[in-house]
């Protein structure tokens, strides 16, 4: 079993910073096995791939919109996934969710992803 639990949402205005925190419990598996990706949901709008990385070699990918602008990284001894967001747009705003899959890569399909946290919420103003 996994849980996910999501942190640092909040309003900032447009150009600033903000990082978020996905914090992962997890019982009898290894991490290393697992992959942790960022989603975000926007209002009418369905949910997408934000970014992701894989636990064991760090590897990360992104979503055009946010590449040079979003990182993901992770700390194995916190057990935590961050996403680092720099230069936020008002259509960054959305509810950002994480989520783990295990084995695999962090992939853009999140029917691919078996553990999700509740969300937290970004807005981002003009």
């Amino acid at each position: 079993q996994v849980q996910l639990v999501e942190s640092g949402g909040g309003l900032v205005q447009a150009g600033d910073s903000l990082r978020l925190t996905c914090s992962c419990t997890e019982s009898g598996r290894s991490l290393a096995n697992f992959a942790v990706a960022w989603f975000r949901q926007a209002p009418r709008k369905e949910r997408e791939f934000v970014g992701g990385i894989d636990w064991g070699d760090g590897t990360a990918n992104y979503q055009d919109s946010v590449k040079g602008r979003f990182t993901v990284s992770r700390d194995n001894a916190k057990k935590m996934v961050y996403l680092q967001m720099n230069s936020l747009k008002p259509e960054d705003t959305a509810v950002y969710y994480c989520a783990a899959r295990v084995l695999g890569s962090a992939s853009p399909h999140e029917l691919e992803y078996s553990y999700w946290g509740q969300g937290t919420q970004v807005t981002v103003s003009s």
